[in-house]
């Protein structure tokens, strides 16, 4: 079974940055591709970014493309999001998920780590 777990959020004044991790255990994350989703209060869930499992291929939904940067680390197990230029409306919690591919039902989820915009 695969367990990921988020770390990395908190408060941050408008144009900071922060780098979210999902670090991974159970299983190895070679196989999986992984995707960044955030919930902001009373919205739905969005896909933010998503990496396929060989880190060859990326995507971005457009309102953070430019600011933000996913990457991982298979060695490590963990995969990243570099945000850069946090806007207030970047705040949400924001989870990160797995499947063996971005299009995938994302049959793995983390619990989230809470990101606030605020000046």
């Amino acid at each position: 079974q695969l367990q990921l777990v988020e770390s990395g959020g908190g408060l941050v004044q408008p144009g900071g940055s922060l780098r979210l991790s999902c670090a991974a255990s159970g299983l190895t994350l070679d196989y999986y591709a992984i995707g960044w989703f955030r919930q902001a209060p009373g919205k739905e869930r969005e896909g933010v970014s998503c990496i396929s499992s060989s880190g060859d291929s990326t995507d971005y939904a457009g309102s953070v493309k430019g600011r933000f940067t996913i990457s991982r680390d298979n060695a490590k197990n963990t995969v990243y999001l570099q945000m850069n230029s946090l806007k207030l409306e970047d705040t949400a919690i924001y989870y990160c998920a797995a499947d063996y591919y971005c299009k995938g039902r994302m049959h793995y989820w983390g619990k989230g780590t809470l990101v606030t915009v605020s000046s």
